[in-house]
């Protein structure tokens, strides 16, 4: 019989921390791909372009020119450099590189930045519906996450309801933007006055910006670190190659802050992963640094798969899309499903629908609730049209049956 007090138990926080649901949906998809059913993916946030030629060049020339050592746990200074002219040129913010962080993709550099500044009883505002990790990261750094519901209508920043749960406790509050899982782009004037919140109350900013090259029609990506001296001391900006140039496997992104967080970050890091793939940061430098035709190619791909998706969805009866700003995300309303009976089974919550989707049309999505949204779902136009084309043409069959 086992002994519960044996020494071999796992570690209180692990009861705290939930594994990742995308993780799930995508463990389920491929045992239903293993065995032998055709199933459209638009769960998984991740580009269908492949890493640019130059970039996969400047990746072999290290390899050959046997650049496989450690580097330093702060990223190599030619990276880091690469990445401070990029934030003044391109962002508004200065930054030394000092001031930078290279991470193991963007989660490393937020779950670090996290452990860096929360202690225990502090609160974080998570606007919602968000991305999956922030509360799980919020809750093992010590922390305690509170949302504050982004505007329901098309999922703009309200700074009057982050406000609200602004307390002695608040520590940060973390944005996406463009959003994940909206497409919500955050205008100038939304992030100016949480900038002016920051300052007033005294908390970071942990701004994450990995979609900020994918923005449509007149919408424009806006750093709030840039706003003033002062918001860029309680800045922490954090980015990735993965989305911009179709990286996600090289495992690459990076941190920028006021040089003690920073500091601090780097310290965290080096006890974790010692120092990032080397061959990795050659290749980011020549992302940064070389031609960047391919980021607009790919982003007036995504602009015209996110019409066409958005067009057959506000289609569908019963179905509310938004306008969708940047990302390559839909994240749209299925509320009059909900309740609704087919194959003798009740859809009780989105959940429910998103399985009901799988199982009868094979098309992958996430449920809302995943987000801290309810009765949505939210699908990744990150795939070819001829497979979205079909994708939609399932979803509308399948919905259809439901009553």
């Amino acid at each position: 019989m086992e002994d519960k007090n044996m020494a071999t138990t796992l570690a209180e926080r692990m009861n705290i921390l939930q594994g990742s649901a995308s993780a799930a949906v995508m463990a389920r998809v491929t045992e239903m791909k293993r065995q032998g059913a055709d199933i459209i993916g638009l769960n998984v946030g991740e580009p269908d372009f492949a890493t640019p030629d130059h970039i996969k060049a400047a990746a072999e020339k290290a390899i050959e020119d046997n650049y496989t050592k450690y580097t330093p746990a702060a990223g190599i200074m030619e990276l880091r450099e690469a990445i401070a002219d990029k934030l003044k040129n391109e962002n508004n913010i200065e930054y030394s590189a000092g001031e930078i962080a290279v991470s193991s993709g963007a989660k490393q550099a937020l779950f670090s930045a996290l452990m860096a500044i929360v202690s225990p009883g502090d609160e974080v505002i998570i606007p919602t519906p968000c991305y999956v990790s922030y509360p799980e990261m919020v809750r093992f750094a010590g922390g305690t996450p509170v949302y504050a519901l982004l505007d329901q209508e098309k999922y703009s920043l309200d700074v009057k309801e982050i406000e609200k749960a602004v307390t002695p406790r608040t520590k940060a509050v973390i944005i996406c933007s463009p959003n994940n899982p909206t497409g919500t782009v955050f205008d100038e004037k939304s992030l100016r006055a949480l900038a002016e919140l920051a300052v007033k109350y005294d908390f970071f900013v942990i701004a994450d910006e990995v979609y900020e090259k994918l923005v449509y029609g007149d919408a424009k990506h806006f750093s709030i670190g840039s706003v003033s001296p002062e918001m860029r001391e309680r800045t922490i900006t954090v980015n990735s190659f993965s989305k911009t140039y179709a990286m996600t496997g090289w495992r690459i992104g990076y941190a920028a802050a006021r040089e003690d967080v920073i500091k601090s970050i780097v310290k965290i890091m080096s006890q974790v992963t010692s120092a990032v793939n080397s061959v990795s940061q050659k290749a980011a430098v020549e992302a940064l640094r070389g031609p960047q035709d391919n980021v607009a190619v790919m982003a007036a791909e995504f602009e015209k798969r996110m019409k066409y998706t958005v067009e057959r969805l506000n289609a569908m009866p019963g179905i509310t899309c938004p306008e969708i700003q940047g990302a390559f995300y839909t994240f749209f309303d299925v509320t009059p499903y909900i309740g609704k009976e087919v194959d003798g089974r009740v859809l009780e919550n989105d959940s429910d629908v998103c399985r009901y989707l799988l199982d009868e049309g094979k098309i992958a999505l996430m449920p809302g609730s995943d987000y801290m949204q309810k009765n949505r779902l939210r699908m990744s136009y990150a795939t070819s049209m001829e497979n979205i084309k079909e994708a939609m043409d399932r979803m509308e069959k399948a919905l259809s049956r439901i009553r």
